[in-house]
């Protein structure tokens, strides 16, 4: 009895909108790289790091324009942007000339893209630990339920479903979303009727790197921006990814509220072990799903 009233406490009702609200950050994610090995088949190892320099821009951004929710939002905007160019000059100058190549060879590349881009982050900011500092008006908690939720959270709580069915939009009702699954399917085909695959996988990898940036400069204010910020992330990114279902934006959403939430309250229940409980709900998923919890978009 002691454990179930520990168990339902208040304390784990706020844990669990803790853990909701850091599950927004691990779906946007997830779902770019989702869309990347999903439609170019690309996996994508370098997506923490695009993820890491959205962290490092925003912080830029924020302290170019000196604070303020002007600052802020100015950086939720220009970080993004910024990765997405990034990613918009890998795709045509490198991953477009070897998309019939082995996968091994693009993974290695985008290893190696990683490697570089770490390198160029330490050379730009440095080694040292950066923070961003919330605006005034995002700071202090509102009551859920009773209990304190900092308004940062709540807006992030906010913020992922809208992202989720913006995604959803994109790929099932505008033109250029279903010819990036038909493309997925059967790139020969869709060439044959005159479509340009290249611009249309070019569209789809600067999307996700827009996501990966945007995901670094959401958690800016959460944590310390540093070099290695990347490295648990992209980990988890494609435990997600494999989770959810290859390519299924919902899936990946489901994929991140399990392994967020799993965290979070695993804390709770074991705090030496907390890490853990995400990893065995992975395997536990695999075991009896092992194509992921929804079905492979493509």
């Amino acid at each position: 009895m002691e454990f179930l009233s520990h168990l339902f406490s208040s304390g784990t009702l706020s844990q669990f909108l803790v853990g909701l609200s850091r599950t927004t950050i691990l779906f946007i994610v997830s779902s770019g790289l989702s869309l990347i090995l999903g439609i170019l088949r690309i996996p994508n190892v370098a997506h923490g790091s695009l993820y890491m320099v959205g962290a490092f821009l925003a912080y830029s951004v924020i302290h170019l324009f000196g604070g303020g929710v002007a600052a802020f939002v100015a950086a939720l905007v220009i970080a993004p942007l910024g990765v997405a160019a990034l990613g918009f000059v890998l795709e045509r100058g490198f991953f477009s000339h070897l998309y019939e190549r082995e996968h091994l060879m693009l993974l290695l590349l985008t290893f190696s893209f990683a490697l570089i881009i770490g390198d160029l982050v330490k050379i730009v900011w440095g080694t040292e630990y950066r923070s961003v500092t919330l605006p005034v008006v995002l700071q202090g908690s509102a009551e859920i339920l009773g209990l304190p939720l900092p308004y940062y959270n709540l807006v992030l709580l906010l913020v992922g479903p809208v992202i989720a069915v913006f995604l959803w939009l994109v790929i099932n009702r505008t033109k250029m979303g279903k010819i990036a699954r038909a493309a997925a399917v059967d790139r020969e085909m869709v060439s044959a009727v005159g479509i340009n695959v290249g611009w249309v996988f070019a569209f789809t990898f600067v999307l996700g790197c827009f996501l990966a940036g945007l995901g670094g400069a959401l958690i800016a204010p959460m944590t310390n921006i540093s070099l290695g910020m990347d490295h648990s992330l992209i980990i988890e990114a494609f435990l997600i990814v494999i989770m959810g279902g290859l390519g299924n934006v919902w899936g990946a959403l489901l994929g991140s509220l399990v392994f967020g939430l799993t965290q979070s309250l695993g804390i709770l229940v074991w705090p030496k072990f907390g890490i853990v409980f995400p990893y065995l709900a992975v395997v536990a998923v695999l075991v009896f799903r092992p194509r992921g919890l929804l079905s492979s978009t493509w």
